[in-house]
């Protein structure tokens, strides 16, 4: 007779139990980030805050789109925060407190109210968004920013290689921008993520950061973190050397705004077609070729080379502590399982 060899016990138990002990997802769990659940309620309340759910053009599968970008944002920000609770860097309520009166300081008590319900939001949510965006900021700041050093080496090299862009064939004015758009939009670009969602939050947003300003804040951080600019807000509003013959096309009450400032000044609040505006002067330029031992030229490519770098660094910082995580997101698995299904 033929020897029957009999599989060991654990073996066997699994391929009896794979048709029928498919793990299934965590009650009420959009995503675990190494043991750490994101709920559906937190990921809803993210949902309502920053899109309108009644919008007649969205599609279920836009709906969908939009809730899985934004369950990726979670778990982006909790896998940073939990390195920053692993390293000690989570921000204090003074912290938070301090930031939350910078929230509150352009409202009354009822219009802050007001901004709160329209977003679906509590002041104990606001301060634990608040505490979180801090200590990532706390993180990014100990990991990356402080680590970041451009040579003089480096500098020279990158004036070597866009000499031309320092060549100036007529006078230009070296400008940065807040803008702030009454316009819905989720494509936001800005840290925070905020955006105002009518004309009457775009105005209310734009006095207070340009009470912000008068307190001495910094333009490039609030533009950073602030703005509804795509294009600038990453570069601290920044929108390069504009010449001339590019403010002659401008509304003559602009322009001539523009070329009344001078270096490090700031605008009033400018209303535009494309909402509210805050312009600050850098420089003004003559024409001509700009050489390297100008200061100026110097400190706009060591900032340039510090913005660079400390993006670099971020992308990669996050991709190697993405690695360290384990992350299960059953949202997306239900999502695919669904579209399984239906193809059945």
């Amino acid at each position: 007779m033929r020897r029957v060899h009999s599989l060991p016990f654990w073996i066997a138990a699994a391929l009896l139990c794979m048709p029928a002990c498919k793990k299934t997802p965590p009650a009420n769990v959009a995503a675990v980030v190494n043991n750490r659940p994101i709920t559906y309620e937190e990921l809803e309340k993210q949902y309502k805050s920053r899109f309108d759910p009644a919008a007649e053009s969205s599609s279920e599968d836009q709906v969908m789109i939009q809730k899985l970008e934004l369950l990726r944002g979670l778990i982006d920000n909790e896998i940073l925060l939990q390195r920053a609770e692993k390293l000690g860097l989570m921000a204090v309520d003074a912290d938070v407190e301090t930031k939350l009166n910078e929230f509150k300081s352009p409202y009354t008590q009822e219009e802050f109210q007001k901004q709160l319900d329209a977003k679906g939001l509590t002041v104990e949510d606001l301060k634990e968004q608040l505490r979180r965006d801090l200590s990532i900021q706390k993180l990014f700041n100990k990991e990356i920013t402080s680590h970041v050093v451009i040579t003089d080496g480096e500098v020279s090299a990158y004036f070597e290689a866009n000499k031309s862009a320092f060549n100036f064939a007529e006078p230009q004015v070296h400008l940065a921008q807040l803008l702030v758009t009454p316009v819905p939009d989720p494509n936001v670009r800005n840290i925070k993520s905020d955006k105002a969602q009518s004309d009457e939050e775009a105005r209310k947003k734009i006095l207070g950061l340009e009470k912000r300003l008068a307190q001495g804040e910094d333009f490039a951080l609030l533009a950073q973190n602030y703005s509804e600019d795509p294009n600038t807000a990453p570069n601290g509003g920044d929108l390069g050397f504009i010449p001339q013959s590019a403010l002659d096309k401008v509304e003559p009450e602009l322009r001539k705004m523009i070329f009344s400032l001078a270096p490090g000044q700031l605008s009033p609040v400018i209303r535009t077609p494309a909402g509210y505006s805050i312009l600050k002067v850098f420089s003004k330029e003559p024409s001509g070729q700009r050489e390297l031992s100008d200061p100026r030229v110097r400190q706009t490519i060591r900032e340039t080379l510090i913005n660079r770098k400390d993006q670099l660094l971020k992308a990669a910082y996050y991709e190697v502590i993405r690695n360290e995580s384990k992350v299960t997101n059953y949202l997306a698995m239900r999502v695919n399982d669904d579209a399984r299904k239906k193809g059945q």
